[in-house]
This record gives structure tokens, C-alpha cells and sequence, in this order.
């Protein structure tokens, strides 16, 4: 696994996607998602220039975190159980998953300093798929106000996993879309200027649509 050389082509891709949608790639930041690698493969990937280094168990993150401290910067990226948020609260600067309130009420509890916060959004609305209803995005931003330790910096989903890219593509447009509806509001706990969107598989897509945070496994560090 060459992780610069994969770095490159990733690179390479976002900056083609940046030409077709007339965007800057130096808007789009991607996150290596090391959840199934070994310490030694993340490195590889800092050395790359990585910066953001996403994890989605709390085990992956106390262990990643107990070898690389702050060098990175650290992103919880999966869906986060309440009970778990102790363990991670002290090592994250970004939380993914924002779904329900008991959650953010956790967070708040556990907090020392300002968590930036992305709300998960189940654009497709597919059973298996964690996040909020699109319906329910602008009462549920609105609870946001109520805990100072979070900052709703953007909105974050999960496109089906199909080979129809229109599919895909529709599910980013529309969690684009909401996003500027956010943005508009100029709530100053819900800033709401990034979107974490794009997978190894999707990337390409995501990036013509607008997202300013890729979260990238596979195609990056590998999955094993």
C-alpha cells in the first residue's frame, strides 16, 4: 500500500472534480479514514501530508490518540453511542454524528472547550443509515442553542451505497441545498459552513456538490 502515491491520485481527482463544479481545491479537505489500519499505516499517511485523521470506535481513536497526540487533527466520524462520548471528548476536534439531542447533551456534559459539530442527515432516508430526517434538520438546528459547547459547523451524510451515481449525486445536492438554508439563517452556534460528504467510492461526486471535508479509507490507507 503506497499511501503518497494514493494520496496523489485522490488529489488529482478532487482537483478534475474542482475544474468540473469551477471550485478551489484547496477547499476540500480530506480526511483519512484509518479505522481498519495499523498505527504505522496512519503515519504513513501524515507523512503524506494528511492533516485530518478520522476514526469511528472509541478504542481506534485511544490508541491512534495515545501514539500521534495532537499532530493530527482528529475527527470522530461514526456513529457515537452516548455512553461513549467520555472516552473520546478529549481528543476530538471534530464530532461527525450528531443525531440526537441526548447525544449533544452528553457532549455538552463532558466538554471543556468549544466541539466543532457536523449534524448527521439521512439524506436517502434509508433504514440502515443513522441521522436525522431532512424534515426535521431546521427544529432540531434550532435546539443546537441550548449547548454553548457546540458548534454546529456543518451538516454530514451517508450516500447509498449503489452504482447509480445519480442517485449519489442527488443525495449531495440536496444536503447542499439544506446547508445554504442553514447557512442563510445566521445562527452564530450554527455557522454551518462545511459538508462532510464522499467516501472512497463517491468522492468524485461529493466534491463537484460542494463538500469541503472528504472522508476517505480504502482508496487512501486500505483497509486492513
Amino acid at each position: 500500500m503506497n499511501v503518497a502515491q494514493n494520496l496523489v491520485t485522490i488529489q488529482q481527482q478532487i482537483s478534475d472534480s474542482c475544474k468540473i463544479s469551477g471550485r478551489n481545491p484547496q477547499d476540500v479537505k480530506i480526511i483519512a479514514v484509518t479505522k481498519y489500519v495499523s498505527i504505522e499505516t496512519a503515519e504513513q499517511a501524515l507523512n503524506a501530508g494528511v492533516i485530518h485523521i478520522g476514526e469511528n470506535r472509541d478504542e481506534g481513536l485511544a490508541e491512534k490518540w495515545s501514539y500521534f497526540s495532537d499532530k493530527p487533527v482528529w475527527h470522530f466520524i461514526g456513529s457515537l453511542q452516548t455512553r461513549k462520548v467520555k472516552n473520546i471528548i478529549d481528543k476530538v476536534d471534530y464530532i461527525h454524528s450528531i443525531d440526537r439531542l441526548s447525544l449533544a447533551e452528553e457532549i455538552q456534559k463532558r466538554a471543556t472547550r468549544k466541539i466543532k459539530c457536523f449534524i448527521q442527515v439521512n439524506v436517502s432516508e434509508e433504514e440502515s443509515k443513522h441521522g436525522i430526517s431532512p424534515n426535521e434538520l431546521h427544529s432540531f438546528i434550532s435546539k443546537m442553542e441550548l449547548f454553548p459547547l457546540i458548534e454546529i459547523v456543518g451538516l454530514m451524510t451517508m450516500a447509498p451505497f449503489t452504482d447509480n451515481r445519480e442517485l449519489i449525486r442527488d443525495c449531495f445536492k440536496r444536503l447542499k441545498i439544506m446547508q445554504g438554508e442553514v447557512q442563510a439563517l445566521n445562527l452564530p452556534f450554527a455557522p454551518c459552513h462545511e459538508l462532510s460528504m464522499g467516501m472512497s467510492n463517491d468522492y468524485d461526486i461529493a466534491v463537484e456538490e460542494g463538500a469541503t471535508f472528504i472522508r476517505i479509507g480504502t482508496s487512501l490507507v486500505g483497509n486492513k
